[in-house]
């Protein structure tokens, strides 16, 4: 498995999904995109876990061509990198294995994301002013067409892209998870 042009691995196995599907192991590719190269022991004391944990969780990847040895500074260290910016996979399958598959990585990341959310709201109060005013929380209502859904999905990647890019970082800025949901809600009247 190789990048696209974007930078981004593609999952299509069942099994590499379910190998992603692992809240560690999520934490890890995380942690790797955003800090780059880091060693099993690093990332142990940054995730607060134990080192043969994090490396098995991290070989397990590799296996998966999640992530690769990086070139080391010196001959004893062990850094491992991601090997995308970042993972995408398709909800459509006709195939029910990899539907279920795909269920579940999109469960894990909607735990992740829940206690990320969660450890932000208990250390909200200790932001400035200007950071608890432009973070937040919010929701809304649209009523669109499959094929309307996918030209909006299209248009928010696009009104993305330019803050992705880490080396176009303005003074000031810092990484914010934008999540995104687009589940169909029940028709009005519907319990």
């Amino acid at each position: 498995m190789s990048p696209d042009e974007r930078g981004t691995i593609r999952l299509n196995d069942p099994r590499a999904l379910r190998a992603y599907a692992h809240p560690l192991r999520l934490s890890l590719i995380g942690m790797l995109r955003r800090n780059g190269p880091m060693t099993a022991t690093q990332c142990a004391a940054e995730l607060d876990e134990n080192v043969p944990n994090c490396s098995f969780h991290l070989r397990q990847l590799a296996k998966y061509g999640l992530v690769e040895r990086a070139p080391a500074a010196d001959g004893r260290e062990r850094p491992w990198q991601a090997t995308a910016s970042s993972t995408s996979w398709t909800d459509d399958s006709g195939d029910a294995e990899l539907r279920a598959a795909t269920d579940q990585l999109n469960a894990a990341i909607l735990g992740q994301y829940m206690r990320r959310a969660q450890a932000y709201l208990a250390v909200r109060g200790e932001e400035s002013a200007e950071w608890r005013s432009a973070a937040g929380f919010g929701d809304d209502m649209v009523y669109v067409t499959p094929e309307q859904l996918v030209t909006l999905t299209q248009q928010i990647e696009a009104l993305l892209e330019p803050y992705r890019d880490p080396s176009a970082r303005v003074k000031g800025s810092r990484p914010v998870a934008i999540v995104q949901l687009m589940i169909p809600a029940p028709e009005p009247g519907t319990p």
